[in-house]
């Protein structure tokens, strides 16, 4: 009744012609739709997988939780929640390079690894929220420091050790890899592009503005409930491969 009673009161709320509204509500029910999935396939899995599969749903829950807030924040002040969605990213991308680590343990992926892909995706949340929200004047510096930590996990993962771990732990790991790979370099490239719009830099003049949210919604949707079904395909393939 409650929930039913919640729907209500934001259907009430939620102007038809609010597109970027729209896409804060569409995309926190897809996320919680994604994370609902995942959980309720926890036990098809064996501990070896089971892990993936709920880091997975970990990042889709976190980022439907960080939905309901941005979306209401939205309603009542028409205004991009900057604030909460970096605090969404800080949570949530770095679970997305843990599963980097968790798929190629089996080639002998250490620590290490996952532990410099976190440290990289860190730097580069943070200082793209200086650049979008507190250094606003340099937002062009700021973002080009966060470009340059984008492209160290970009170079590690489609170049460097994990590719390596990746090759050396075979055809199934390597092809799940490689489509994680291109979510990174072409889903998170997404980002960029709605921080060009939404701050005043070089970019400008030609790139002009735009609605930041829309553009940070669909990539999020895509990447966070992209990554795991990625996941959910290598998991699925391997516990079969087990069974048979």
């Amino acid at each position: 009744m409650n929930t039913m009673l919640l729907i209500a009161d934001v259907s009430s709320r939620l102007n038809p012609t609010d597109y970027v509204g729209f896409t804060f509500f569409v995309g926190g029910m897809a996320m919680m739709a994604a994370s609902a999935f995942f959980f309720l396939s926890l036990s098809q899995f064996d501990r070896k997988w089971r892990t993936s599969i709920l880091v997975s749903g970990l990042i889709t829950f976190i980022a439907a939780v960080h939905y309901f807030y941005m979306r209401d924040y939205w309603f009542a002040n028409a205004e991009s929640p900057t604030f909460f969605r970096y605090v969404d990213w800080l949570l949530t991308v770095p679970l997305m390079c843990v599963e980097f680590y968790l798929i190629l343990k089996v080639a002998g992926a250490k620590p290490s690894l996952m532990w410099k892909l976190i440290f990289a995706s860190v730097v580069m949340l943070v200082t793209g929220y200086f650049g979008e929200a507190v250094f606003t004047d340099q937002a062009a510096l700021w973002g080009g420091i966060s470009g340059v930590a984008y492209f160290y996990i970009v170079y590690e993962i489609w170049f460097g050790g994990a590719k390596k771990l990746a090759v050396a732990a075979g055809e199934d790991i390597l092809r799940a890899h490689k489509i994680l790979c291109w979510f990174v370099l072409v889903g998170w490239a997404i980002y960029p592009l709605g921080y060009m719009l939404g701050t005043d830099g070089w970019y400008t003049s030609f790139l002009g503005t735009g609605s930041v949210d829309v553009v940070y919604n669909i990539a999020d949707a895509i990447n966070k409930i992209g990554f795991g079904l990625v996941i959910y395909a290598l998991a699925v393939k391997k516990q079969n491969v087990l069974v048979s």
